[in-house]
């Protein structure tokens, strides 16, 4: 099994990257919260701890094995917790991961069902087996330091250089779905925002740049 991969980044698409290792480019599916991370990154080298999984019905003869990809060992075990409760899933905890995972590590451990259920796909019964599951199994995610702030400053890369926390452009991207609009909606601002080369301070700065050329 492939635990971990390293190559440049060639794509970052709504759901997955593309990473280019030698002659071969591979495809590996992301959770939100690591894609708005990645995707100031592209053309640079990046490394992902990786888990398999096989897609699909096998009743059908139709399985797909994919590739998970995280920016840390720690996301990645998180997650593997975090599907081992009862009727999450893969499909379901990729897509629920839309905050840093010590963010929802924190919302178990204070046993708040009403945040988790913030998280897409996770309704108040889920929510609630989440934390009978989980809430003494994640102290040390809740405790793990905050992501550093990323800088895109890729070899050759043809975007201007932007220095984002990536925290910040979290609480940004919360803000954005909270007025209405959709994910896809939240990130194509948020994507246009990190080409614009500017630095942010602030949740404010990044939605005035943002609604100033509406």
């Amino acid at each position: 099994m492939i635990t971990k991969i390293i190559g440049r980044l060639n794509r970052v698409l709504d759901e997955e990257v593309r990473l280019q290792v030698g002659g071969l480019e591979y495809q590996v599916l992301v959770p939100e919260f690591v894609r708005r991370q990645l995707q100031m990154r592209i053309g640079e080298e990046v490394t992902l701890s990786t888990s398999h999984f096989f897609d699909g019905n096998p009743m059908q003869g139709k399985v797909v094995p994919r590739l998970i990809g995280f920016n840390s060992d720690a996301e990645l075990d998180f997650f593997e917790l975090f599907c081992t409760v009862d009727k999450v899933g893969t499909r379901k905890a990729l897509k629920a991961m839309v905050r840093p995972i010590r963010e929802i590590a924190d919302a178990i451990q204070r046993q708040d069902p009403k945040w988790l259920t913030t998280l897409p796909g996770v309704g108040a019964a889920t929510a609630e087996q989440i934390i009978a599951t989980l809430r003494r199994k994640v102290t040390r995610y809740a405790l793990m330091a905050p992501a550093a702030p990323v800088e895109a400053n890729g070899a050759g890369s043809p975007a201007p250089t932007t220095v984002v926390d990536g925290n910040l452009m979290e609480d940004v991207y919360q803000a954005l779905m909270s007025v209405g609009l959709s994910p896809q909606e939240a990130r194509n601002k948020l994507d246009h925002v990190l080409g614009s080369g500017k630095k942010f301070n602030s949740v404010e700065d990044v939605l005035l740049e943002i609604y100033k050329h509406r």
